[in-house]
């Protein structure tokens, strides 16, 4: 790792946010742009400066994610090592299948009936009731209400029924564990009494301290009752059930990494853990408000700015941010425009509460451990199954949400 290169990055990205913060806390929460004197020019061509900054901290912060990824691994593999703790594997989730496509249906060919039409035969007939031994040949004509109405084959797509996608487990990297928590030594205190003394002086004394700190293992379950004519006759019900239990699980999975309140058998997601820094928007415009935020992460919290969870509508907010004189200021409506804020990624996550974000060091200081990742079986065991012919399919997992250091994260409010 260039750690020359990792501090020149940081420090441009910090320079080039720090200016563009200038721009905004000059234009107000009215976004003004006649109060902006850091740059010249009308509104247009100040919102075009401002688009142009954007794009340069978008630019820098690309380059330095990776190098900090890389600086993230190297501090996390160093910390084991130091507590002689083995490896962890990556994240144990199965990957999602996906329907396969329907087959072509051939060409029906034409039925006997439509080729007596199209050859011309019978065509002295036409236009004229005919009886045969005193039958109406209308009343008696084979058509569909009175022989075969045309089948229609379903085909193998499975339309999924609307639901919120899993959008929050991928931002916490994943690891194991062998315990039924994860217990860790939490530094408390750390007073740092070094200074300049003269010859034969005495020393001054610092002070450190431990504490035990621990996340608890939980179980996310769910079951499935079905008959055992849907599962050997269908062969396609299998796949499907596989597909959506473990969905389940990761879905109620990824809104406890936010919400969980830690009550019972919660797990303690980010905006309920204690320690958790908060910045409130106030009179703030809200980009001014999201970067205060990652301020308080990287000081106090002596962390590294990670992406920032929001919900999507208070994204659509900030993408529709406009001048007072209607200019849009990430960009024109023609442009896809940017997914980020001030150089992070912005995950849009529908489990956020609207009005409230939250950024932080999700890399270094925070980890989803799992106990056993998602398994599924089946039994007839269960109540009345076995005489009636049922089983019973569930799907678990154990997993604890380890937040290491609460102040290396902050949540926005008032958004």
């Amino acid at each position: 790792m260039d750690k020359q290169k990792l501090k020149e990055l940081q420090g441009r990205l910090a320079e080039k946010r720090a200016a563009l913060k200038e721009v905004f806390d000059q234009a107000g929460s009215d976004y003004d742009m006649e109060k902006v004197t850091s740059l010249e020019g009308d509104s247009a061509a100040k919102v075009e400066a401002i688009q142009g900054m954007n794009a340069e901290i978008d630019e820098i912060a690309k380059e330095l994610e990776p190098i900090e990824k890389e600086a993230a691994t190297l501090q996390r593999a160093h910390r084991e090592a130091e507590a002689f703790v083995e490896s962890r594997s990556g994240h144990p989730l199965p990957p999602r299948s996906e329907d396969a496509l329907a087959a072509a249906l051939t060409e029906p060919t034409k039925t006997l009936g439509e080729l007596f039409i199209e050859s011309g035969a019978g065509g002295e007939f036409k236009g004229r009731e005919v009886e045969l031994d005193g039958v109406d040949m209308n009343a008696a004509l084979f058509q569909t209400s009175a022989g075969w109405a045309p089948e229609v084959t379903r085909t193998g797509r499975i339309v999924d029924k609307a639901v919120r996608p899993i959008q929050v487990i991928d931002v916490i990297p994943g690891g194991t564990t062998t315990q039924a928590a994860v217990k860790f030594l939490e530094e408390v205190l750390f007073t740092n009494a070094a200074e300049e003394r003269g010859e034969g002086e005495q020393y001054p004394e610092a002070a450190l301290k431990l504490a035990d700190a621990e996340s608890p293992v939980r179980k996310i379950p769910v079951f499935l009752p079905v008959t055992d004519e849907q599962l050997e006759d269908v062969p396609q019900a299998e796949g499907y059930i596989n597909r959506r239990l473990p969905f389940m699980l990761r879905q109620r999975l990824d809104s406890q990494i936010v919400n969980g309140n830690g009550v019972g058998k919660n797990l303690l997601g980010f905006l309920n853990k204690e320690g958790v820094q908060t910045q409130a928007k106030g009179v703030d415009p809200v980009p001014d408000a999201i970067f205060k935020a990652m301020v308080k992460v990287e000081t106090p919290g002596q962390a590294m700015t990670g992406p920032v969870l929001m919900n999507p509508l208070d994204w659509q907010d900030i993408r529709l941010l406009r001048t007072a004189d209607g200019i849009y200021i990430w960009g024109s409506p023609s442009e896809a425009g940017p997914e980020r804020i001030w150089g992070q990624p912005v995950v849009k996550a529908q489990v956020m509460p609207e009005g409230t974000a939250v950024t932080g060091d999700f890399a270094n200081f925070s980890e989803l451990a799992f106990r056993k990742g998602i398994t599924v079986k089946v039994s007839d065991s269960h109540a009345e199954f076995f005489r009636e012919g049922k089983q019973a399919i569930r799907a678990e997992m154990r997993v604890a949400l380890v937040i290491y250091r609460p102040g290396a994260f902050c949540t926005v409010t008032g958004l």
